[in-house]
This record gives structure tokens, sequence and C-alpha cells, in this order.
């Protein structure tokens, strides 16, 4: 119910009476000169948990090595990192005694299969004929199939290596999977390479992701999708995934966000900030200084009304749902109303009736 502070002694600031959490707290326009106070409206869509680390990363599918297929000798580099390639693009060339014995064995295996398959043939003539016996043909026929087998085995090897079928020489092309941009060298110009050796790390670098650590009592207030935006610039996001799993050390939940445009401002590694946007309902962001305790329960001043007879005040109790440097997000303030942000000293003392 409505207080009245008509026993306010302006300068004295004696106050009397007392109102508790839920009550209301009418001032006149002097006491509020006096007390200092002032009001700000709350805004929806303000940050979620002040500003939370995160890290740029890279989406896992968009990610690509180029590695040595064979063992060998790094003859050529033609890009080096932060060029950007075209898929198909020769990026190296590797010269390689290992990838000549694979294209010498699938040529002895071809040739083998083709001569196999003419024998089956031949066979298959003259069994039809009456001239030779069954077992001869079945036997031909088995080493025909064990032939093809064999050159396609060589041929699926020359296609993992990389190595083009056909005459033998010549030195082998490594070429990139994806247009995209080269993040990482591995070797230098002359460098003996082994099988798997890393040449090149490339990447396609829109979008991207940000993986950030959020206190686990906002992480249970979000929702997948809610936007969110990188400290002092214009580019925003989303969220994509919440964490189930809690770090034991720090009591944090990783997030994931996806970043499309503006991500070629960013770089895989990067620590920055990010704000997320307060998901909604109830929630608002405010200055830490607009809260009070009273009896155990915070609570904010939201002004109600304002005419002649005074300006009210409800005392209005909120829930902290995570608090980041100077400021406070909250459930139990709407969007729009206007909040009392100074002078909350004065105000909560009329609340617990100092001095009455």
């Amino acid at each position: 119910m409505p207080v009245s502070y008509r026993c306010l002694l302006l300068p004295l600031f004696a106050f009397i009476g007392c109102a508790s959490a839920g009550e209301t707290l009418v001032l006149q326009a002097a006491q509020i000169k006096a007390l200092g106070v002032e009001t700000a409206i709350a805004s929806q869509g303000g940050s979620a948990g002040g500003l939370l680390p995160a890290r740029v990363l890279v989406p896992n599918e968009q990610m690509r090595v180029v590695a040595a297929p064979v063992g060998g000798m790094v003859e050529m580099l033609a890009v080096a990192p932060g060029a950007t390639v075209k898929r198909g693009q020769v990026v190296a060339r590797l010269a390689s005694p290992q990838a000549l014995e694979l294209q010498r064995d699938a040529l002895q295996a071809g040739s083998q299969a083709a001569l196999l398959q003419q024998s089956l043939k031949r066979d298959e003539q003259l069994f039809a004929e009456g001239l030779i016996a069954e077992s001869r043909l079945q036997a031909t026929r088995a080493a025909s199939a064990q032939a093809s087998a064999q050159a396609s085995e060589r041929r699926q090897g020359l296609a993992l290596a990389g190595v083009a079928p056909g005459k033998l020489g010549g030195p082998l092309a490594l070429t990139a999977a994806i247009d995209s941009v080269v993040l990482e060298q591995g070797v230098q110009l002359g460098q003996r390479v082994e099988t798997s050796a890393l040449i090149y790390r490339i990447a396609k670098l829109s979008p991207l992701w940000l993986e950030i650590q959020a206190p686990v009592e906002l992480a249970a207030t979000l929702k997948e999708g809610s936007p969110l935006k990188i400290a002092r610039s214009e580019v925003v996001g989303k969220l994509i995934a919440i964490g189930r799993a809690v770090d034991a050390a720090s009591q944090t939940v990783l997030l994931r966000a996806e970043v499309g445009k503006g991500a070629e401002m960013l770089r895989p590694g990067q620590v920055i900030e990010v704000e997320i946007a307060a998901p909604a309902g109830q929630q608002q962001r405010l200055p830490a200084s607009a809260l009070a305790r009273n009896e155990g329960t915070t609570v904010a001043f939201v002004q109600t009304a304002s005419d002649d007879k005074g300006t009210s005040f409800e005392v209005r109790p909120v829930r902290i749902i995570s608090q980041g440097g100077d400021s406070v997000t909250v459930d139990g303030i709407k969007a729009d109303e206007k909040i009392a942000i100074k002078g909350i000293s004065g105000l909560k003392a009329m609340l617990t009736g100092v001095g009455k």
C-alpha cells in the first residue's frame, strides 16, 4: 500500500515510517531533489552477462590439411601463410621416389590384368569349341579376377597418394581441396618429409565460431539462436550450441556462437569480448548502484506514477542473473520501466525507516 512520507523533514532527513518490498514510496519534488534521485529507462535486449571472453575458431568442416601423401623432398612451395587459394590450385610440388614406385606398380598391375583378360577370352573360346577342359577355364578366370583386383588396388593407391596415373616421371603436385586461406606452412623448400607430413593448413574463414565461457547461472537463461555482439564493434552473431558440462575449476559452461557477416574482421585464435543479448521477458541490464538490499532481499525502485500528488516508486524484489563490472542483469524488471539509478541510499533509508 502507498506510504506517504510527509514526515520527511528537509534538510534534516528525519525519515519516519517504514515500507517493505512490494509497497510504494511517495516522494515530493523537493524530496527527490534533496535525495538526488535520478531515473533511467530499462531497455530490453541489453547484455545478459556483461562482457564475456571468447576465442575465435574455424568450424571443423571448413578446415583442410595439405599433407605429403608419400615421402619425398619439397621441390616447390607456391603460397605462403595469409594467401588466398582456389580449389584445385597447385600449392606445392614433391619429388618422391615412392611416388614413382607407386606409378610403376600400377602400370605393371594394369598390364598384367589386361594380359590375363585376353587369356580369359581366348580360353572361353577354346572351351566353347571343346578344345580345353573346364578346369583350365576356371583357373584362367580366377587368375584374371585376381589380376583385375590387384590393378584396382594399385589405382586406388595412386589416387590416395594424389599421384596421376600414366607414364612414369615428374614431381607430385599437391593441390588445395577448397577455396580457402593459408593459415600455416609446415615445411621449408628443399626439406625432406615423411608420409603425412604437414605441408599447409588451410581454411575457409567465413563463417567463424566463437567459444565463450559463461557462468552456469547465465547459461541456464540462454537459448540457441540468442543474438550476441562483439564488444566495441558492429559485428553480430548468434548462439548455436550451449554446453551441458560444467568446468569444475571455473564453474562455467562452454557456449558456441557463429559469426557470418563481419567474420573477415576476426582472426582464428584471437581472444575477444562479446555481449549476449538478454533473453526476452523481464530480464534487464541495470547499473549495480540501482539495487539495494532489504531484509535479505535485493530490490529496485521502479517509478510507477508521477503527478501533482508526488512521484511513486514501487519497491520491486529482483533476482540477479549475472554481474559484470558496474552492471547487473536482473529478473523482475520489464522493458521501458523507469528505474531509480541514483539516490538509492536515501530511498533505502526511507524504506528501512532509518532515524525514526
